[in-house]
């Protein structure tokens, strides 16, 4: 078997995948509802309902349990980088965004006061998840994984 074969056949990477792609429709949809309006960027968009790192994570982890055990150092591994992604997202990322917000309402402030400014200079404050959100992705990975074995 070629390794591209290989590649495109492991159930692993095709969960990952997966995951990350049916949350990534799920949070564009989600949005459009909320927001009345379709931004297409989401799709590929950090932040909001429901966390795609974590869907992809636990997608990734959970199939390595299915796949080669609890005790594998497959799911060893994969447990562990998605416990550190799962708390980046909830911790690092989300504090980024709160502060963005802040610097891009003190840049609001400057203009205000008649200073030029780009809309590029505007920072993105939507980096980060709720635990909320980070839970439904992880719900939505392990359910992925459960299902496409």
């Amino acid at each position: 078997m070629n390794w591209f074969q290989q590649l495109i056949g492991n159930r692993v990477i095709i969960n990952g995948f997966t995951a990350w792609i049916t949350a990534q429709v799920i949070k564009t949809i989600i949005y459009a509802v909320i927001n009345r309006k379709v931004n297409l960027p989401r799709l590929v968009g950090d932040g909001g309902m429901p966390s795609s790192h974590s869907a992809t994570v636990t997608a990734v982890a959970a199939t390595c349990a299915l796949s080669y055990g609890l005790g594998s150092f497959q799911f060893g591994i994969a447990l562990i980088l998605a416990f550190i992604v799962m708390h980046d997202a909830m911790g690092v990322r989300k504090e980024t965004g709160k502060q963005a917000k802040v610097l891009n309402e003190m840049i609001e402030f400057i203009v205000s006061m008649g200073k030029d400014l780009s809309p590029e200079e505007k920072l993105k404050e939507f980096v980060g998840h709720t635990p909320l959100q980070v839970t439904v992705g992880a719900a939505l990975g392990l359910a992925i994984a459960i299902t496409i074995r």
